[in-house]
This record gives structure tokens, C-alpha cells and sequence, in this order.
């Protein structure tokens, strides 16, 4: 054979090659359930990152400046400004002061607590939501509404509705994963990050905490790529072979094994944070105490933003009581610790989501399942509270740089335009341009949705 003919004979098994691997793409995500879908109407979100400060963050202690509380500290709340349920408040209870200076920031001028000094500067692309709502005051219920809308578990989270909603944009990674606190499990446990009745494929994809968020994405020592990927297509053609079309769980764990070997080919590089600049890794406050933890996290999420992956919780916060945002018996010692772990990370992540051109189409939101208690739990902590506190969103098409809606005078009660969980879903969805009604799925012989088709856009959050 000539050297013509060789090359020409070459490029044509290249070519072959080439279309195979296209074919096989393109028959996965005929056959993918995830495949990215249109959205209900234009709208400027792709991604979402929840930062959830399990817990109960405190409103008067990091948003909702109130001024009255401090003179009134020390006295029995005054009749007028109604009742509200607690766990652990004392009849007798005092009104409890507030020891957090607030000072205002940005262009915009907004107050925002000394407990956020990284924060504050992002504070004109921020909307903080100072009215927010829920029915329940009790952890476990309050984190299944935050997720899913309803008190109990069974029902997808707002993580699920939105992948069975947009499918994701990734074909190598999860597109819905929870980063979860290093220190333990929450009270309502995985099944509020779950999709419920919603088919095994929109299930969460849980990252482990630490330096090693994913386990044996290396392939195993011996084994070559087109092994594994022959060893892959064996085990689906017997599934296929035998599986019944109806049976989700199956279904779900056939996707699983494609995906873990898309991860174990694209993935390592996602999680390798080394590849940041040392700038980077400063901003985040990597490296160091109190920030290396959520700083890695936060980092992490806006890695996966950038590749595609539609949905992220970063978690701050878990195991029992005082190891989250649950000051139930100092609030001055446990936010400060709480805030000192988190500002910074915070921060960092919409200041690089933003120089990065990310911020426009990726929904940031901020809060917990409640807030904190006017009065005194003892004498210097908060016990749960969910009549009134605050969240915020950024990034997204979110109008920063203000302070919406109002609770009273001593942070017990939004009374001022007035926003309940599913108003936050509702919000969330339009960002993305899905419709809460269209958004829905057959369940028991009725049409599910995540909002009860309750929720109203909070307008003026949003441009």
C-alpha cells in the first residue's frame, strides 16, 4: 500500500470512529431522561445555587435591623404586637436585645449586619427578603416545606422539579447534588432533598463532605477506558434485556452506571480544585480556619455551575443543636461562629460568579427553614421562629441592591408584604421560566405541583 492509500484508508476509521461515538451520544439522550427540555417561556436563570443555613438564622441579628427590640430588652413583649407558637419560650419570657451593629452598604444603602462584612460589600446585587413565612416551627416540618412545599416527606424538592422541569445540561455530571456540612445529618434527613413521587432519575446525587466529595472516580488499576465501557454496555444490554419499562428504580440505576462512567472520564478534572489560581482559593478563604470548609464547598458549586450542573445545595450546618444555626442557648456565640465560617464564602462565590459572567443566569438563594424568637430563650439564646424572618436571592434577573417587604417593630411578624415558602418556589421557577401550573406531575389522581399553584412572583424582586 502506497502512502495515499494508507492515509486515505486511515482517515476513513477515524471517520468510523468518530460517527460511532456521535451514534452512541446521540442514542443516550434519545433514551435520557435528564436531556436538556425548553423552558415555559423566556426567563434569564439556567442554574441554581441554594445556600441553606439550616437551623434558623436569626433575622434581627443579620438582615432585619430593629432598633425598639434593643429598648425594649429585658421587658415582656408588649400585647399589641399579637402571639406566636414556640418550642422552648417561657411564658414570662423577656424580649432579648440585639448586641450586632448594622450599618449601611452599597450604593443602594441597604443595613446589613457587622456578622457580614464580605457580604455586605455584594450587597447591590443582593434582594433580601425581609418578610418571609412558613406554617411550622418545628425543624423537620419547616425543612420539608423549605424543600418541597409540603410538612411531610414523600414529596419532590424544588431540586428535583427543576431537573424534571429543565433536564441538565450536563452529560458527565449530576445534575442535582447536595453538599451536605461535614458535622452530621439534619432532622428531616436526605428525604428532604429528595424527589419524592417524582421517577428515581431526578433523585439528588449526595457529595460526601470533605477533600474528597466523590469516591473511585479513578478507574481501577488495570482496567482501560474501552473496558470499562464494554463492561458497561454487557450490564445494560442485560438489564435492558430483562428490565420491565415501567420499573423506575431500574431505570434510575441503569442512568446511574452511564453517568458514573462519564464521571470517571470528565469529573475528575470538576472536583480538582488545585486547578484554581491561588487567588481564587484566597477569595474563597480555602486553606484556612474558619472558611476552608464551605470556602471548598462554595467553590465547588460554582465549578459545577460552569459545567452544566443544574441545581447545588451547600449546606452549612449540620448534626444536632448548636452546630447549626440553632442558638438555642447563646445567639451572640453561635452566629458569630456560624457567620465566621460562611461570610466569606458567600461572598467570594457571587463575586467570582459574577466576574465570570455566571451571575446573570445562575439563581443564588440564602436562608434557612425559619428565624429566631424576639424573646429571650434562657438568657442569651433564640428559639425557632416562623412568622417572620428573612431570606435573600441574588443573580438570576434579581433585582439587588434592596431590602423588600418588612417584619413589625421587634422582628415578631412579616406584615408587610408578606412572603410564604411557596412564594420563594413560585419566584425560583419564574427565574428559570417554568410555570407553576405547567410544572406538574401525575400522582395519585391529581396533577402535583411543587407550589399548590398557591405561590405569587415576589415582583419586586425580580427585573
Amino acid at each position: 500500500m502506497d502512502r495515499r492509500g494508507f492515509l486515505s484508508t486511515s482517515c476513513c476509521g477515524v471517520g468510523s470512529l468518530a460517527l460511532s461515538a456521535l451514534m452512541h451520544e446521540e442514542a443516550v439522550a434519545a433514551n435520557n431522561p435528564l436531556a436538556p427540555r425548553e423552558q415555559h417561556f423566556s426567563a434569564p436563570a439556567k442554574s441554581v445555587i441554594f445556600l441553606f443555613m439550616a437551623g434558623g438564622p436569626s433575622q434581627v441579628e443579620t438582615f432585619d435591623p430593629k432598633p425598639l427590640l434593643n429598648k425594649l430588652s429585658g421587658q415582656p413583649r408588649p400585647k399589641e404586637f399579637g402571639e406566636a407558637k414556640y418550642q422552648r419560650i417561657e411564658k414570662d419570657a423577656k424580649l432579648l436585645g440585639v448586641k450586632r451593629k448594622f450599618r449601611r452598604h452599597g450604593e443602594s444603602g441597604v443595613e446589613v449586619s457587622d456578622l457580614f462584612p464580605h457580604t455586605a460589600k455584594c450587597i447591590d446585587d443582593i434582594a433580601v427578603i425581609r418578610s418571609c413565612h412558613g406554617d411550622k416551627v418545628v425543624h423537620s416540618a419547616a425543612q420539608y416545606e423549605l424543600f418541597s412545599g409540603r410538612l411531610a416527606p414523600g414529596f419532590p424538592s424544588m431540586g428535583s422539579w427543576v431537573i424534571y422541569g429543565l433536564g441538565s445540561e450536563s452529560q458527565s455530571l449530576p445534575s442535582y447534588v447536595v453538599l451536605p456540612d461535614p458535622d452530621g445529618a439534619l432532622e428531616a434527613g436526605q428525604p428532604m432533598y429528595g424527589q419524592g413521587f417524582l421517577p428515581a432519575t431526578f433523585q439528588p446525587t449526595m457529595l460526601r463532605p470533605g477533600n474528597r466529595p466523590v469516591r473511585n472516580l479513578d478507574l481501577p488499576s488495570g482496567v482501560t477506558l474501552p473496558e470499562r465501557r464494554a463492561t458497561l454496555d454487557l450490564i445494560r444490554k442485560i438489564n435492558r434485556a430483562t428490565a420491565d419499562p415501567a420499573d423506575d428504580e431500574l431505570n434510575a440505576r441503569i442512568a446511574a452506571y452511564e453517568l458514573a462512567f462519564r464521571m470517571q472520564t470528565e469529573a475528575p478534572e470538576a472536583f480538582d480544585l488545585s486547578r484554581e489560581t491561588a487567588e481564587t482559593l484566597e477569595l474563597y478563604g480555602v486553606g484556612r480556619e474558619p472558611t476552608d470548609d464551605y470556602g471548598r464547598r462554595c467553590l465547588l458549586a460554582r465549578r459545577l455551575v460552569e459545567r452544566g450542573v443544574r441545581f447545588s445545595v451547600v449546606v452549612s450546618g449540620g448534626g444536632p443543636g448548636n452546630l447549626q444555626w440553632d442558638a438555642h442557648s447563646d445567639i451572640e456565640e453561635n452566629h458569630i461562629r456560624m457567620a465566621s465560617e460562611t461570610d466569606q464564602p458567600v461572598a467570594a462565590l457571587l463575586t467570582d460568579l459574577k466576574r465570570r459572567g455566571l451571575l446573570d443566569s445562575t439563581l443564588v438563594l440564602w436562608g434557612g427553614e425559619f428565624g429566631r424568637s424576639p424573646e429571650a430563650q434562657g438568657s442569651k439564646g433564640r428559639d425557632h421562629h416562623n412568622v417572620g424572618f428573612s431570606m435573600w436571592m441574588a443573580g438570576g434577573g434579581v433585582k439587588g441592591g434592596q431590602a423588600i417587604g418588612a417584619t413589625d417593630a421587634i422582628g415578631l411578624r412579616a406584615t408587610e408584604d408578606p412572603y410564604h415558602f411557596r412564594d420563594v418556589h413560585t419566584t425560583l421557577l419564574h427565574q428559570l421560566g417554568l410555570d407553576q401550573d405547567e410544572l406538574s406531575y401525575p400522582h395519585q389522581g391529581r396533577r402535583e405541583r411543587l407550589t399548590l399553584i398557591h405561590g405569587e412572583v415576589i415582583e419586586k424582586a425580580v427585573s
